[in-house]
């Protein structure tokens, strides 16, 4: 076996393919990443805070979040990606393993973001759509756009991160399914979609009233998952588990609460995508002819590398830039201003041969580059194109033609020290490739290994209730099985992805929501649960985790319970403005039901039916008085 996987990894060692999967993978990592730190910003009271608002036991949160922002905003743009990468790394790590993120509040992708940005850290993710390719190419500035190829990477950034992130996930995630009946039932995706907590705004009651295609849907979801790890690297399915994987996930994201999950698993599939499909997609894009002709200075510093810049972020290819001292006097209408004339300023020529001139010409090329047509249209406003044209003659005038310093020169190899990726995978940089071929296989036997660790122990001995206490070689065999699961839980996301099982949904029959009496004595809705028992936005993700998951469960924790009922009155209270101490808060309760077969418009019936007064909560200082009934599972 461990020959196979040698063999394997050496073929996809060897093999080049365009980095641009690779660099949009990253570009979409970050904007998830910062989606869910600015979320976190949001909700710092509620998720941080023992008593939101009242007992602020880490004011530096926000500072700390502010930073972690920063850094997936550079990761998004792709700058100083490996110092970017490695710094969001521990930034996950952290407020995932050392905060009440950890069990309180699970946005249930924080493992899946921890594997999946370890990874990150290794990949070639400088290599396209990143502002450190162009300052690379800024280093040499006399070196024109054209010379610069396509970057190619190994397969291996590819495959190695889909394999382990998702593959693995997959087969894991597969088996704990087989222990849960709606799922063998085929009615995996209709449940969780017909339970109020967990359905989106999006009305999707036609779908769910089809239920054949619901099982369609159930069966095939089972199949591919346990199919993806065997499949999906081969050359004929690949499509088609990029086109089954993407739109399950795109699913999840539209119809479940959990749009963050969705999401981080959906941009996985940008390095599932056919390679094929990328120089498909990028040749039809990208504008056949160029529809603006721009004209520089090719002697000037200044202007080649504002070519590069510009050239780098045309990604349509819709502008060409030529040295005027070559082809200016090839046009007519330029020739006409003369040569001096023509390298005072940065001329263009459109399809329909108008001209056009210093702050027109940059206008004139971001309306071309089509995406950043709105800035072109702003920059010719008329209180902003007077102050623009004066900034722009202060510039164009002083720069010095004809003459070079040192940054002309080539940067040294010191400017930008090799990456992680570099020193393993590029020639120049790394070792013998046999060497590194044998490092990668034993890594990934190891991530192996502890894949199936965590199947076996929770996937299989857990669901088979098998007690491995019964003798003391096995139950030294759990404690080391356990120790392995801490590490590579911890620092690799590795963990049990079962996820809305029949442990889960079994005798899920009741809602909890919070009213409150206004000053009329009239009875409002808290903006969490509304009338139909929806978890109204922004209470997704972890927050919704929190309640859906944690507090109100078929077996209900009354501690837990009451510690979220204080954290939700406390927090919403204060965002809605309330005077807590003299606003008397209820709790009701609706009954649903949540069936393992189907039937027909559960949706609709779980949204419908009335709610019921169960208890109360009111506040005094820092303290709140919670009466419920002992045994609201009875109920």
């Amino acid at each position: 076996m461990y020959k196979l996987l040698v063999f394997k990894i050496n073929a996809l060692y060897s093999k080049k393919v365009p980095a641009t999967g690779v660099g949009l993978f990253r570009l979409l990592f970050g904007l998830v990443t910062l989606q869910e730190v600015f979320f976190l910003l949001y909700f710092n009271h509620l998720i941080f805070d023992p008593i939101p608002y009242l007992d602020v036991e880490f004011p530096m949160i926000p500072f700390f979040l502010a930073l972690w922002a920063v850094v997936a905003f550079c990761l998004t743009i792709g700058y100083r990606c490996q110092a970017a990468s490695i710094a969001n790394y521990i930034f996950w790590l952290v407020f995932v393993n050392l905060t009440p993120m950890q069990r309180d509040f699970d946005g249930g992708f924080d493992l899946f973001m921890i594997d999946a940005n370890f990874f990150l850290i290794f990949m070639p993710i400088d290599q396209a759509f990143s502002v450190d390719s162009l300052r690379k190419k800024l280093l040499t500035p006399f070196v024109h756009y054209s010379q610069y190829k396509a970057p190619q990477v190994t397969a291996l950034a590819y495959y190695l991160p889909v394999t382990i992130c998702l593959g693995f996930l997959y087969f894991d995630s597969a088996i704990h399914k087989m222990f849960a009946e709606h799922w063998r039932n085929g009615l995996g995706a209709w449940l969780p979609s017909s339970i109020p907590y967990y359905m989106s705004a999006l009305d999707l009651s036609w779908l769910l009233n089809i239920e054949i295609l619901q099982k369609i849907i159930g069966y095939t979801i089972i199949v591919f998952q346990f199919s993806f790890l065997l499949l999906y690297h081969r050359r004929s399915f690949r499509w088609l588990y990029f086109l089954i994987g993407a739109s399950m996930h795109l699913g999840i994201t539209l119809s479940f609460n959990i749009y963050p999950f969705g999401m981080g698993m959906l941009i996985f599939y940008a390095l599932v995508m056919p390679f094929a499909w990328y120089r498909k997609i990028g040749a039809v894009l990208q504008a056949k002819q160029p529809v603006l002709t721009v004209f520089y200075d090719q002697q000037c510093p200044l202007c080649n590398r504002t070519v590069l810049t510009l050239n780098h972020f045309d990604l349509f290819r819709c502008v060409e830039f030529k040295p005027a001292q070559v082809y200016g006097i090839d046009y007519p209408a330029l020739a006409e201003l003369g040569e001096q004339q023509l390298l005072t300023d940065l001329y263009a020529l459109d399809t329909d041969g108008r001209v056009y001139a210093g702050v027109d010409t940059y206008a004139q090329i971001l309306i071309a580059m089509r995406y950043t047509a709105i800035v072109g249209v702003l920059m010719r406003l008329p209180l902003i194109y007077p102050w623009i044209c004066r900034r722009y003659r202060a510039i164009a005038d002083s720069r010095s033609r004809l003459v070079c310093d040192v940054s002309c020169l080539p940067a040294s190899s010191e400017s930008f020290p090799p990456s992680l990726y570099e020193r393993i995978f590029e020639a120049e940089h790394a070792a013998p490739a046999r060497r590194h071929v044998h490092k990668i296989s034993k890594f990934l036997l190891v991530l192996i290994l502890f894949q199936i660790n965590s199947s076996i122990h929770y996937g299989l001995l857990y669901r088979l209730h098998v007690d491995t206490r019964q003798s003391p070689i096995t139950s030294v065999m759990a404690d080391m099985s356990n120790a392995v699961l801490m590490m590579s839980h911890t620092f690799l996301g590795i963990s049990p992805h079962a996820l809305y099982l029949h442990d889960h949904f079994g005798g899920y029959e009741h809602l909890l929501a919070i009213t409150y009496l206004d000053a009329n004595g009239d009875e409002q809705w808290l903006p969490f649960v509304d009338k139909q028992g929806r978890l109204l936005a922004p209470n997704w993700g972890r927050v919704h985790s929190m309640w859906a998951n944690i507090a109100v469960t078929p077996n209900i924790d009354e501690l837990r319970l009451k510690k979220f009922i204080m954290k939700v009155t406390a927090f919403w209270g204060k965002k809605t403005d309330l005077d807590l101490e003299n606003t008397q808060f209820i709790i009701k309760m609706k009954k649903i039901r949540a069936p393992f077969v189907w039937e027909k418009d559960l949706r609709n019936s779980n949204l419908s039916g009335e709610w019921q007064a169960i208890g109360s909560a009111q506040w005094f200082g820092k303290e709140v008085k919670i009466g419920l009934p002992t045994d609201i599972d009875s109920l």
